[in-house]
């Protein structure tokens, strides 16, 4: 099907898998006319829900419509099945030159470093080559240091996944780190794998699991972590494991519209934070707060909450990657209240603050695709539709 229009390729997978037009339609409670428009090219399929809903419909892969579609870099669609290749590969043998574990360790650092700044097709490189050296160490050199250096690979691949949308490869993933941890019986590194775990079951919408997971992990946790930072993705002043556990766990909740449940999970990371120090961690508590309020509803006060933050000295502890990714969830909260404009302001910060964090996920192009519509639009964000090729 190489070289094929999307609506070509549609009727042709349609068609592979034994479905009318009427029974596709039905499946996506779509009208018969509207897979037929798809299917002629006469309606492009031009909204990245759309795509992810079709493919899921006719049980392939989103890469496998947008393998030739102008604006999807090649470099995600080979990335990404390069890393579904190397999690494919169950057998891994000592070889007569394993790699060594400090090595990998700094290759794996560095892959951290570069997701702190979003560059997630330099990572979707990478990260394939990366797993496969820690599994080889592993098995080379079996022991603490490459438990939790595999533990580590497979959570970084489970985010970058999230981020460029495959939440279910990414569930994969986490899993698989998962599972690691747990034969170790350490309940920090247990901790460390969940962080992803947590991530990539709210990106497939299991936000009950994922919050009770979090919570799980957070109850484990020895007295003694308070004082100790997450394995990475903050470095430095990074919040603890309890405290980015409890967060996940709000984000969780507040995705069910818990507010009872949210509030409480805030406060606790909130005093868990007055007891490590912190201006990541506190910075980190309030970006939270302003996602989970307005989730469950409360827009004006996030909203009011979100300008005090990005004025405050905390704001500059988050990494570009937390800050973009913070700014995303702020414009589609404006953009659900239907204030285009102020949406429009948020997705030119997040480009600014990082490139990739809106040129290469798939939900940040589907939200400029349609605050771009708007003419209360900031005249930049048509600049910036033209450049993700979805106006």
């Amino acid at each position: 099907m190489t070289g094929l229009p999307v609506g070509r390729r549609v009727a042709q997978w349609r068609v592979r898998r034994n479905m009318t037009q009427q029974q596709f339609a039905d499946r996506l409670g779509k009208s018969k006319s509207w897979v037929d428009k798809v299917e002629r090219g006469v309606r492009p399929l031009e909204r990245m829900s759309n795509l992810r809903e079709v493919a899921e419909a006719l049980r392939i892969d989103m890469e496998v419509l947008l393998a030739e579609r102008i604006g999807q870099p090649d470099v995600a669609v080979a990335g990404v099945a390069r890393i579904r290749a190397a999690l494919a590969r169950y057998h891994v043998e000592a070889s007569s030159r394993p790699p060594d574990v400090a090595k990998v360790r700094a290759r794996l650092d560095h892959a951290e470093q570069s997701y702190r700044h979003a560059r997630y097709p330099i990572l979707l490189g990478l990260l394939p080559g990366l797993l496969d050296a820690a599994r080889e160490a592993r098995v080379a050199r079996p022991g603490r240091a490459a438990d939790e250096l595999l533990v580590s690979a497979y959570g970084l691949v489970a985010l970058v996944l999230v981020k460029v949308g495959q939440g279910e490869l990414a569930w994969l993933a986490a899993d698989r780190g998962m599972a690691v941890a747990l034969a170790t019986d350490d309940a920090r590194l247990a901790a460390v794998a969940t962080v992803p775990l947590s991530q990539a079951l709210r990106a497939v919408g299991r936000r009950r699991s994922a919050m009770e997971t979090a919570l799980v992990a957070a109850r484990r946790l020895p007295p003694r972590e308070s004082a100790e930072s997450a394995l990475s993705p903050g470095g430095d002043g990074a919040p603890s494991l309890r405290v980015t556990l409890l967060l996940q766990a709000a984000l969780a909740a507040a995705g069910r519209g818990d507010g009872r449940r949210v509030a409480g999970l805030l406060d606790q990371a909130a005093a868990a934070v007055g007891t490590v120090g912190g201006g990541f961690g506190r910075a980190s508590v309030e970006a939270a707060r302003v996602v989970a309020e307005a989730a469950v509803g409360d827009v004006q006060a996030a909203t009011v909450r979100h300008e005090r933050l990005v004025c405050g000295e905390q704001w500059r502890w988050l990494p570009p990657e937390h800050r973009a990714a913070y700014l995303l969830d702020v414009a589609r909260v404006h953009a659900l209240a239907g204030d285009m404009a102020r949406s429009g302001r948020a997705l030119l910060d997040a480009e600014r603050t990082a490139h990739s964090e809106v040129h290469d996920r798939p939900a940040a192009r589907d939200l400029v695709a349609t605050v771009a519509r708007y003419a209360a639009a900031p005249a930049g964000l048509a600049r910036l539709a033209a450049a993700l090729h979805v106006t």
